[in-house]
């Protein structure tokens, strides 16, 4: 694939870091649709949206990369170039710290300007879904996240040449592999279509989020089964790793969420 979208002289434009700014557009559009839809206040509904999603990117940047600055502080002494490399890197403690920091600052952001909850996630529940698409795109050229050896090679695998995505994301070179990326890509533009129509049916405030919290979970599940396993914590005797637990645990969250779904009488449209 193509870990490097383009490079002018020694200007370099990474594939992932393009796909994932693309993703970020992409829901920051999306979710001037969703916040009125969600139940926002109408007249500052887009604003709190891009606020939001702005914040969630800035907050999700610095928590991943200071963590691996805070991993990686002796040998950055001794090659204070390295830091030059730090945006390239990508692991999936990285992503989980990402996905805490933007959650706690959308968190906050919703506490302070007094929205409710339970809106806010609907409104950024379709977004979300397809900025990760679009991330798992990005993944998918540069050799991040890569899958297992195919056991069926052909249209069902994909081979990594570029040094760039083994030394930027330990990705094996001239192995077929599973394409696991593409999978998870489709799965989330799937969740985001069932998602942003869920929106216009009957429906309570939180159901949105709670979809996306099954669908989420399901899909991590699934797709970690063709993932490569290194350093994402295997358990239970190489059983199950831990993003499936994550997965797992989202399922669950997504189903307190919907438990009362057939007594509910407070329907929103």
């Amino acid at each position: 694939m193509h870990p490097v979208l383009f490079q002018i002289g020694s200007l370099l434009v990474p594939s992932y870091g393009a796909c994932a700014a693309l993703g970020v557009l992409l829901a920051l559009g999306f979710a001037q649709s969703t916040a009125r839809k969600a139940g926002i206040a109408a007249e500052s509904a887009p604003r709190h949206a891009w606020n939001m999603i702005v914040l969630a990117v800035f907050a999700s940047l610095a928590t991943s990369r200071f963590l691996l600055i805070a991993m990686n502080l002796s040998g950055l002494r001794r090659h204070p170039s390295w830091l030059l490399a730090v945006a390239m890197v990508h692991h999936p403690l990285l992503t989980v710290a990402g996905a805490a920091g933007a959650a706690v600052a959308v968190l906050w952001y919703a506490r302070w300007a007094r929205l409710p909850l339970a809106a806010v996630a609907d409104c950024l529940a379709a977004p979300v879904a397809l900025g990760m698409a679009a991330e798992q795109v990005g993944a998918l050229m540069a050799g991040s996240d890569f899958g297992r050896d195919a056991l069926t090679p052909g249209i069902w695998a994909v081979i990594y040449a570029s040094p760039q995505a083994a030394r930027w994301s330990g990705t094996p070179l001239g192995i077929p592999l599973y394409p696991v990326q593409a999978y998870a890509a489709l799965g989330a533009l799937l969740l985001a279509c069932v998602c942003f129509g869920w929106m216009f049916l009957a429906r309570r405030r939180g159901d949105v989020a709670g979809i996306w919290l099954l669908g989420a979970g399901s899909l991590l599940f699934v797709t970690e089964m063709y993932r490569d396993w290194e350093g994402r914590g295997v358990l239970l005797g190489g059983r199950v790793d831990i993003p499936q637990l994550v997965g797992l645990g989202l399922v669950v969250c997504g189903g307190l969420v919907l438990w009362d779904w057939p007594r509910r009488k407070q329907m929103h449209v």
